[in-house]
């Protein structure tokens, strides 16, 4: 072979392999172009401030709940511990009250308000408005004869205050009306209780008279602080009782005094069971357990028997009426010493009796006398009586 032609077959053997390099280079290049590409389409937009790409969503930390924050007033704390859609926080106000708000239930009758002393004054009452109570206007003035009504489940009362010298010369000498049956004859009943029966018509005009001429109806507790000087009470106050709750009682004289919103005190004879509840308008208290009957001499038995019968009696009487016992009334209106010292003994604050006449300051707690309603009493009769 010549040297030409050896010459030539290595030349043509090298660019083969030059051929083969090259492909390898260019393939190389031409991914990693791809791979630059790629690269540029998902950087760039984030080099020019990621506009274009959505930002990455994190999720959420949980934070621990906080608790409630705590009421700012007593009142409002007070209506946190209830669950009642009902219950209304009673504040009260006026100089030298400390007293703490206090749950009751609207449309309900207010009970216990507080009866606050001060040294020089004596307390004239809650007032619905500041003006009220310092007028001592009987319309706005708010006990446990009104329903409870609230705004937004808060009420403010205001005190009341005078003098003890403006107490005493007010004088209001409270009458405590009683009643006994009913009935729906104008004439009458005819028999021996013919007196005790008041002819309806008669009962709602007397019921009539006391709500529009917007009588006081005062609390027991308010009569007893007033015995004791230290509460007002206007010369317009009355107090209605009915004593035995008898069926007549029960069947045409509540509806009507619950028809004009009048406060009145059924003395039951708890042997019989406490009665049914009819209205908030009738408090039911003590007319003794089993007392209500002759004793050996013919006369009640609370003036037949011993101290001890009579405390175990009003006792059993008072758990029946659910432990009230600010007052009594004497059965048959009898009483002795030994049976004032009972009705003290077995805790009760007042005793009612049958004899005429108006309750005063420093009146005998236990001997307070009454007004007798009897068959025919007009509503000018009751006028006379009562103012």
């Amino acid at each position: 072979m010549s040297e030409a032609q050896q010459g030539g077959t290595h030349t043509g053997g090298m660019s083969a392999q030059r051929r083969v390099r090259l492909r390898r280079t260019v393939l190389v290049s031409a991914i990693a172009l791809v791979a630059l590409i790629v690269a540029a389409v998902i950087l760039l937009p984030r080099w020019l401030g990621g506009a274009a790409q959505p930002a990455p969503t994190e999720t959420p930390k949980t934070e621990a709940s906080s608790p409630p924050a705590e009421p700012e007033d007593a009142a409002h704390r007070l209506l946190a511990t209830t669950d009642d859609p009902n219950a209304c926080a009673v504040s009260f106000e006026g100089e030298g009250i400390a007293d703490e708000p206090v749950l009751r239930t609207q449309g309900r009758l207010y009970d216990a308000l507080p009866i606050p002393l001060r040294e020089g004054s004596v307390f004239a009452g809650w007032y619905a408005t500041p003006e009220d109570a310092a007028a001592l206007a009987i319309p706005g003035r708010v006990n446990g004869s009104k329903e409870v009504a609230c705004t937004d489940r808060l009420r403010t009362v205001y005190a009341g205050w005078t003098t003890p010298e403006a107490n005493a010369a007010e004088d209001a000498k409270v009458p405590i009306l009683m009643y006994h049956q009913f009935t729906t004859k104008p004439e009458g009943e005819d028999n021996w209780l013919r007196g005790n029966y008041v002819y309806v018509g008669d009962w709602e005009a007397h019921m009539a008279y006391i709500a529009d001429q917007g009588f006081y109806l005062p609390t027991w507790d308010e009569l007893n602080a007033y015995i004791d000087g230290d509460l007002f009470l206007p010369r317009h106050s009355v107090i209605v009782t009915d004593d035995d709750a008898d069926p007549s009682w029960l069947e045409l004289a509540v509806p009507i005094l619950e028809k004009h919103q009048v406060l009145v005190t059924s003395f039951v004879i708890t042997i019989n069971g406490p009665g049914p509840e009819l209205t908030p308008y009738v408090l039911k208290r003590s007319h003794t357990h089993d007392m209500h009957a002759a004793g050996d001499n013919g006369q009640g038995r609370i003036v037949n028997w011993s101290l001890e019968q009579i405390v175990q009696d009003l006792e059993t009487s008072a758990e029946v009426l659910g432990g009230a016992k600010e007052v009594v009334a004497y059965p048959f209106g009898h009483y002795n010493d030994t049976a004032k010292e009972g009705v003290a003994a077995a805790g009760y604050e007042m005793a009612r009796t049958i004899e005429q006449g108006y309750v005063s300051i420093g009146s005998d707690k236990l001997a307070l006398p009454c007004i007798r309603i009897n068959y025919g009493m007009t509503v000018d009769d009751l006028a006379g009586l009562i103012g």
